[in-house]
């Protein structure tokens, strides 16, 4: 029987245990099929530490609740997954946002994703990668922290619960308020530069970041310099309101 402590002690899958074995097992396959995947047996044994009947076990019940999909051999995310997604995410926002999320990475020449904000995660429900050459790759379904990246630090900044959690500067945040916008470089990711903006809605809430992201080398040490501008007006055409709109302005 697979022990979930020698498991989860490792870095596979960026899965932190519940203690409840069995969904915790089941959560790693799903993390890393929504990474790796389409995946043989063999490789959800090998990136996930299951033994391999436990894998078996578990895929054949996930497939079985149409949560996972298999063809020609390999497992991969289900579309019953896709559509809870979507509901959780609010599917209007992802339908709305992922011509404009093209349209920025057209523009930019760069990946461009959506953020939605869980708790003290972020998570991605929408990406679009660069088309050619060296990607700042962040898949569908991907949990990343708040207080690490600009779209995380743009989500903590208009948090009216007020919770932001460690390690963040409060007059850093601030200052992302007033300018309305966010820039990391190096932060979530060795090598990674990023812009995000805010998404408010009607009441001035915002319920979403969008940004742009890729390799310092062609984004710079200050990649707001030329990105803020495009970032800021995707932001405002994804809530469906003029880009020239003061740059991160709240809704009024």
């Amino acid at each position: 029987m697979d022990s979930v402590d020698d498991i989860f002690s490792g870095s596979k899958g960026r899965v932190l245990p519940s203690g409840v074995g069995v969904l915790d097992k089941v959560v790693l396959i799903l993390t890393f099929l929504s990474t790796e995947g389409p995946e043989t047996l063999s490789g959800v044994v090998e990136g996930t530490g299951l033994s391999r009947p436990t894998a078996y076990r578990l895929l054949s019940a996930l497939e079985a609740h149409h949560l996972v999909a298999r063809e020609a051999g390999r497992y991969a995310l289900g579309m019953r997954l896709f559509g809870w997604g979507s509901k959780a995410a609010g599917m209007r926002l992802v339908e709305r946002a992922q011509p404009r999320l093209e349209k920025l990475r057209d523009a930019t020449g760069e990946s461009t994703q959506l953020y939605v904000r869980e708790g003290d995660a972020r998570i991605c429900v929408a990406s679009v990668e660069r088309a050619t050459g060296l990607r700042d790759t962040v898949p569908v379904g991907a949990i990343l922290p708040l207080n690490l990246g600009s779209a995380g630090k743009v989500l903590l900044a208009w948090a009216e619960d007020r919770e932001r959690g460690a390690a963040v500067d409060e007059p850093a945040l601030d200052d992302i308020r007033r300018r309305g916008w966010a820039e990391s470089v190096a932060e979530r990711e060795e090598g990674v530069a990023s812009v995000s903006a805010p998404v408010f809605d009607q009441a001035g809430r915002v319920n979403a970041a969008v940004s742009v992201s890729g390799p310092i080398a062609r984004l710079g040490y200050h990649p707001g310099n030329h990105l803020a501008e495009p970032v800021v007006a995707a932001a405002r055409e994804i809530e469906g309101y003029p880009a020239s709109r003061q740059l991160g302005r709240p809704l009024e």
